[in-house]
């Protein structure tokens, strides 16, 4: 285990992460663990254009209970130099490799916005490995997001969206990265620094691999099938997602609705003693089941 800046690699202060590389399929994952490597397992996986800083602030909240294990998905972190991220499905079948390398068999897998549905699928895929799931800001379906701006919208397109791209700044990631919280919060330099490395292809298919499930069927229904626990943790003032639609996920049985007063869609930089407390609690008591 060695101790972490934040710059350095995306961990924060008082993290003491260990990193590693997981080679799948002729592919490397970076993995970081810290916590008890006995204790109970918790899969963190984020947003499908953000590297792992954005889940420091919560990881001290979790060290003391489980072993807290984060994987960048590929195109995202130190793997962002390798093309082809690859549908939902194909990015769950990564994180559950990189699961097996690491000896995990039974896992609470938690995902923000769009690694909500990486969550998801690899439930679908490995339900004897997870157990649980918690969702942070992900809406259950299309109906649910919020119009992106014009400029948003052409850097998705083919051809304008590349020239856009090819002219972004440290300046213009920064002020585009603020639309995510509603809170004041410092944006960690391995977040700029992630996205200025990007190619606009894997941006572009980072974007679309979330909603192209979605678009198949819903997270409700999808999490109606599975039968597991569910934990569905929201800030009210959610930008990207409409913090309404949570109710949407009342369908499921069981499932647990928090909603975060004044939180915006990062609720774990925003508030992550009261997001670590949640995630907590809850993979707490799926262990004791």
């Amino acid at each position: 285990m060695t101790r972490s800046t934040r710059n350095a690699t995306g961990a924060w202060p008082g993290e003491s992460a260990g990193h590693r590389v997981v080679r799948f399929a002729g592919r490397d994952l970076h993995v970081v663990e810290d916590g008890k490597p006995s204790a109970p397992a918790l899969v963190l996986l984020s947003n499908a254009a953000v590297p792992l800083a954005l889940w420091g602030p919560v990881v001290p909240f979790l060290i003391d209970a489980f072993r807290v294990i984060r994987i960048d998905g590929l195109g995202r972190g130190k793997s962002a130099s390798q093309a082809g991220i690859g549908d939902i499905p194909t990015q769950a079948r990564r994180v559950g490799a990189a699961l097996d390398e690491l000896g995990v068999n039974r896992v609470t897998a938690i995902g923000h916005s769009s690694g909500c549905t990486v969550a998801t699928a690899l439930a679908e895929q490995r339900p004897d490995v997870v157990a649980a799931l918690a969702l942070i800001d992900m809406g259950p379906d299309l109906d649910a997001k919020i119009p992106e701006s014009r400029i948003f919208r052409l850097i998705l397109a083919p051809f304008i969206g590349a020239l856009l791209w090819r002219l972004k700044t440290e300046a213009t990631v920064r002020k585009a990265a603020r639309t995510g919280f509603t809170r004041p919060v410092e944006i960690p330099d391995a977040f700029i620094n992630h996205v200025l490395g990007m190619t606009h292809r894997s941006f572009v298919e980072a974007m679309r691999a979330p909603l192209d499930y979605l678009a198949q069927r819903s997270l409700p229904d999808r999490l109606t099938e599975l039968g597991v626990p569910v934990l569905v943790v929201f800030g009210t003032d959610d930008q990207r997602w409409r913090s309404s639609s949570a109710v949407a996920y009342g369908v499921v049985p069981g499932a647990r609705v928090e909603l975060l007063a004044g939180v915006g869609h990062t609720p774990m930089m925003e508030d992550p003693q009261t997001t670590g407390r949640l995630l907590s609690d809850f993979a707490a008591a799926v262990e004791h089941n």
